[in-house]
């Protein structure tokens, strides 16, 4: 009996993790399936496939597998130890049956549960794929939370069982405090599945809209506050606008541009909330007529200042 290697089969490692496993598993089953592939031996590496996956996603088969093959190597002869169920000892050995294959091995060992036997492939159920995209939203939504309206060119069934694009439109509630790279998960919203399976999940991927007023970074948010020269020079109470709305701000006298007022704990909400950063800007008003010109002039001299000096 030539010995398969089951991890060389869905391609993966010998200390592959379960989720590894069944991701892999998933991923080679929708290539290779039946009804979708155009391999020509498509419907043999289906069942090679699904004979791994049966006995690598079950702890206790995938132990005992690789109890009897931890010394072999794939296409090598072997007889299986003789403590295993399903064999008929002889002179001490145990000795595979006359025609029987790896994959009834494991069913004698193992059961016939969940198993794919002969025939199975083209009526089993399969989960659809996951979809992943990514999806805009405006700072605004993050700090108060909102539901919105997105759409999305995603796989469908078509009425023949096909996949096709179409677009979809989805409603997505969109949580307090979600920051950009975060993902939302929208279960049975993915690729459909194979013969009537569970549709797959849909993950959305966070971005923040650009916005001329606030920079985002990590938790924390900054944004630009215009002043006049007065109000930075002689300080002032102003009225700024932020993503939760209108604060009142007190801008200390002798403000230089690009000082940074910090509001703790006003950046993006949550259990450890980002800080706002108020960086002050410096608008200087048009001089157009003769009297403005002239304020500017004994502005001017009434001031020994050298912007330049330093």
């Amino acid at each position: 009996m030539k010995y398969k290697d089951y991890y060389e089969t869905l391609g993966v490692q010998r200390d592959a993790t379960p989720d590894q496993i069944k991701s892999a598993y998933r991923k080679l089953a929708r290539k290779y399936h039946p009804d979708v592939s155009k391999e020509a031996d498509a419907e043999a590496r289906f069942k090679e496939m699904g004979e791994a996956y049966k006995v690598l996603k079950d702890p206790e088969s995938r132990a005992s597998y690789d109890r009897l093959g931890a010394n072999w190597q794939n296409g090598q002869d072997f007889q299986p130890p003789p403590d295993q169920s399903g064999f008929n000892p002889g002179n001490g050995q145990a000795h595979f049956g006359e025609g029987m294959d790896f994959g009834d091995f494991f069913e004698q060992m193992f059961g016939q549960q969940g198993g794919f036997g002969r025939g199975q492939s083209r009526t089993m159920q399969m989960q659809g794929e996951d979809s992943h995209a990514k999806v805009q939203i405006d700072l605004e939504d993050t700090y108060r939370g909102a539901e919105r309206t997105i759409s999305l060119r995603m796989p469908q069934a078509d009425e023949t069982g096909r996949i096709v694009h179409r677009d979809r439109t989805l409603s997505v509630k969109i949580p307090k405090g979600i920051r950009a790279g975060q993902t939302l998960r929208l279960s049975g919203q993915g690729g459909p599945g194979i013969n009537g399976g569970p549709a797959g999940d849909l993950y959305l991927e966070i971005e923040f809209r650009p916005h001329h007023h606030y920079r985002i970074d990590g938790s924390d948010v900054y944004m630009d506050l215009p002043l006049a020269p007065w109000e930075a020079a002689l300080g002032a109470t102003v009225t700024a606008n932020t993503p939760a709305g209108a604060i009142e701000l007190t801008i200390p006298p002798n403000s230089a541009a690009g000082r940074k007022l910090r509001l703790k704990e006003k950046g993006i909400p949550g259990k450890q909330p980002g800080n706002l950063y108020v960086v002050l800007a410096i608008a200087l008003p048009l001089a157009n007529t003769d009297e403005q010109k002239q304020a500017y002039q004994t502005f001017r001299d009434a001031f020994d200042f050298h912007p330049r000096a330093k």
